[in-house]
């Protein structure tokens, strides 16, 4: 029974249930039992594929080259609701990829931060982004673009840090901040579990005794009043389906992917300095007020402490701010133009 309620309130709040587009029925298999695959993709340089897609004006024909980096059980089918009058009145080519391990995309046993990192850049190359490119990194998703920041400044245009998670492993965060925080101990045992007791949570993820994930469809314990919305209205949100989940190579890349994000870096982004200290900076971080995945408080400590990045805090909303079409505009509106809302400025701290 703890460890029911346990992965119950690690799935909600650590956002591992995210709304994508619904997976590929099961239907579609091949007589070998492989799923074709029908995306575009390159081959990198260690022999993996990533596969990804192209959205808004073609890239010939784009004034700005953006990249898309989704979180945890999310793809690169992952909905970003920029307006498409706003991509084509901008001149916006957009990239989105499933990142190593998810959707079309080989598994990268030795993933790190360094490995996303490379990936990212290998991608932008191939594809032929030019000498900068900006990226957008979506809760999960900002690790790999964190660790852009650390590793290729010099390669990013701009970059917009959209709801990212808070690694509590950071050696910068203040106890008086993290000590009651129950996402901490959630974070803590999760990752414990992932490391040294792989075989039960994958039982618990796959088995059918309990209904370890409908729980969440509607409970505010989880999520905000926008996040219900979200989920009432985005059928198929659960793009991990337990037929998806007993696939071994599919929970082993999970669980890559959350030991990573959960587990100790090689570097603190507390600790960065500005990489951009002869202009404005370029880099944003967007937070739902009402986020209970992320809590606003730890976001406004990281913005304080790195005063180079440009914060914005969205009023009455959760977690899943990419579903709002004016939210979207407006972070590539900030991010490519250098627009400041005044909608989405902090509001005074509680």
């Amino acid at each position: 029974m703890v460890f029911r309620r346990l992965a119950v309130l690690m799935m909600g709040c650590l956002g591992i249930y995210q709304p994508t587009q619904p997976a590929l029925p099961e239907n579609t298999e091949s007589t070998s039992g492989v799923l074709p695959v029908t995306s575009s993709r390159i081959r990198l340089s260690d022999g993996r594929y990533l596969a990804y897609k192209e959205r808004g004006v073609p890239k010939n024909k784009s004034n700005y080259r953006v990249i898309i980096v989704h979180g945890f059980g999310s793809n690169k089918e992952m909905n970003f609701q920029a307006p498409q009058e706003l991509l084509d009145e901008l001149g916006i080519y957009l990239l989105q990829f499933d990142r190593a391990g998810y959707g079309e995309s080989d598994p990268n046993p030795k993933r790190s931060l360094k490995s996303e990192t490379s990936d990212i850049q290998e991608l932008a190359d191939q594809l032929q982004l030019g000498a900068k490119f900006y990226v957008i990194g979506v809760s999960v998703g900002s690790y790999p673009t964190w660790s852009c920041l650390k590793r290729i400044p010099h390669r990013l245009a701009g970059v917009a840090l959209v709801v990212p998670f808070i690694n509590y492993k950071w050696p910068s965060l203040p106890d008086h901040l993290t000590k009651d925080d129950y996402r901490k101990n959630l974070a803590r045992w999760m990752l414990w579990v992932a490391r040294y007791a792989p075989g039960l949570l994958h039982w618990w993820l796959t088995q059918k005794l309990f209904p370890s994930s409908s729980v969440l469809d509607r409970n505010p314990a989880f999520f905000s009043t926008k996040d219900l919305e979200v989920l009432k209205n985005t059928p198929g949100y659960q793009l991990l389906s337990r037929n998806q989940l007993q696939k071994q190579d599919v929970f082993d890349s999970l669980r890559r992917d959350f030991i990573v994000a959960f587990g100790k870096w090689d570097f603190d982004p507390l600790d960065l300095s500005n990489p951009y200290p002869q202009n404005e900076s370029p880099v944003h971080i967007w937070q739902g007020y009402e986020d209970k995945v992320v809590p606003v408080q730890l976001q406004r400590y990281v913005s304080g402490k790195l005063p180079w990045i440009r914060y914005h805090e969205i009023p009455e909303s959760g977690h899943f701010v990419v579903y709002d079409g004016d939210v979207c505009e407006a972070i590539l509106r900030s991010l490519l133009l250098g627009e400041d809302s005044p909608l989405y400025r902090p509001q005074l701290a509680n």
